[in-house]
Order: C-alpha cells, then structure tokens, then sequence
C-alpha cells in the first residue's frame, strides 16, 4: 500500500530543534548522526563557520537560512536567531541549527537549546568535532605522556572584552593551553607569558587546519604578533601553548 502526500500532510507536526556540530571545516568531519538528520531537515539555520557543502545533504525542499556571525563583522543578532527557531519549529517541524566545531564549546548552542525548551519545542544535541581537536593534522597533539596531563581551553575574548582571567591559572601548570577567539589579544597574552618569565614555550598558531587553504605558524608564546603577522594570519584562528608543539618537530 502507498501513502500520497496528502497522507504526510495531515500527520501532526512535531516542532523539534537539532543543534549540531558541523566540525572544524572539511565536511567529512561531521557525525553519521548529524549527516542522517540533515537528510531530514525541514529548515538549517547555518554558520558562518559551517562548510557549506553540508547543505548539498538536505533534501531540495529544504529551507537554508544564513545566520552566520563573521568575528568582528555583519552578524545576526541572537534574538534574531531565536525567533527563526521558533517560528520554523512550528511551522515545518525539524530544523537543524548548524555551528561550526562543536555547538556546546564557546558556542551558543545551549543558549538556543534552552530557548528552544521554553517554548515546547524539542530539543536533541549532536556533538562536533571542535577546532583544537584538529592541531592533531599538524602533528601537535593536545596531550602526550610525560609533557602534558591536560588540556586548558579557554576563550581570549570575555563577554566584556577582556582577557581571560584563568589564562595566568593556566599557565603555572605543565597542560596544554588552547585559546580561541584569541587573535586580537595576541599581544596581551604574549605579554603576559612574557612577564611570568614564560615567553619562550613553544607556541603554534593555526587556521583552518582541515582545510586545504590552511594556514600554520609556530614560535614560541612571546612571539605570537610576529607571528601572525609574517604569515598573514586573521581569525577565526587557534592559539595553541605548550611543549606539545615541539613533540613532532
């Protein structure tokens, strides 16, 4: 026996939000669970930071909608988003809300996921790949026995502009530090490794590192304005410290 379409039509639609990680960049990098669902998306609410070929995965009757926040450019102010949400939930049903990385690590996914819930729209989490994870494509790995026990991920730009507080914690332990949103704070966290008597760590830069435009530099954490400037560096780009950077030179 067929179902016409007619038959879809009157089943009763369920507002849902799928937040997913779209991963570091190269499209392959995404989950079989986030490919499968946005074979199913009604709506994708996309990032600038999401590699546009995932969209080539949803059906053609899909509705794509650009919400991108370019750093420090155009952007769509969250309410703005939120609304979209709400609306699309309600009126197709699934709608997948595509971040770059992954959506819960300085993203704001879970902002939008408890948006989301207030409204009676159901929510689902599909974690991505973030960023740091890709330095491994450059031979520096976040941890390695003996040289780092851990890992420090912190962002370089609070929400009232200034520099993490717990970069100084960071730093009077042996673990890898990983700053994102850092690149216009270079200077100051570069003084401030200077003036603890650490500016000589290694440090490496990183942009798009899945990506076949990739761009890497590597120093040490005193040098990173040179740095970023003799190879041309902009943001969004990851500031990684630590002996690891030198494990694989």
């Amino acid at each position: 026996m067929t179902h016409s379409s007619t038959d879809n039509a009157n089943e009763p639609l369920h507002p849902e939000l799928y937040v997913i990680g779209a991963g570091p960049g190269d499209p392959e990098l995404i989950t079989v669970k986030a490919y499968k669902v946005l074979q199913q998306a009604k709506v994708v609410l996309y990032d600038n930071l999401a590699n546009r070929e995932l969209l080539d995965i949803t059906q053609p009757e899909c509705e794509k909608i650009y919400v991108g926040k370019r750093p420090y450019g155009d952007y769509t102010p969250q309410e703005n988003i939120h609304e979209l949400i709400r609306e699309k939930a309600f009126s197709k049903g699934k709608v997948v809300r595509l971040k770059g990385g992954d959506p819960y690590i300085f993203g704001r996914g879970f902002e939008e996921v408890l948006y989301a819930r207030q409204h009676g729209i159901s929510t689902y989490y599909i974690p991505g790949i973030t960023s740091m994870q890709a330095s491994g494509f450059e031979d520096i790995p976040l941890t390695h026995r003996a040289i780092s026990e851990g890992i420090w991920v912190l962002t370089g730009t609070k929400k009232d502009g200034r520099l993490s507080d717990d970069l100084k914690l960071a730093m009077q332990s042996n673990a890898t530090v990983v700053i994102y949103m850092g690149m216009k704070k270079a200077a100051e966290i570069a003084d401030t490794y200077i003036q603890a008597g650490n500016g000589n760590i290694p440090a490496a830069i990183v942009q798009h590192a899945s990506l076949p435009h990739k761009k890497v530099a590597v120093g040490k954490a005193k040098d990173l304005p040179e740095m970023i400037s003799s190879h041309q560096l902009t943001h969004p780009a990851l500031i990684i410290i630590g002996w690891v950077v030198e494990v694989g030179r």
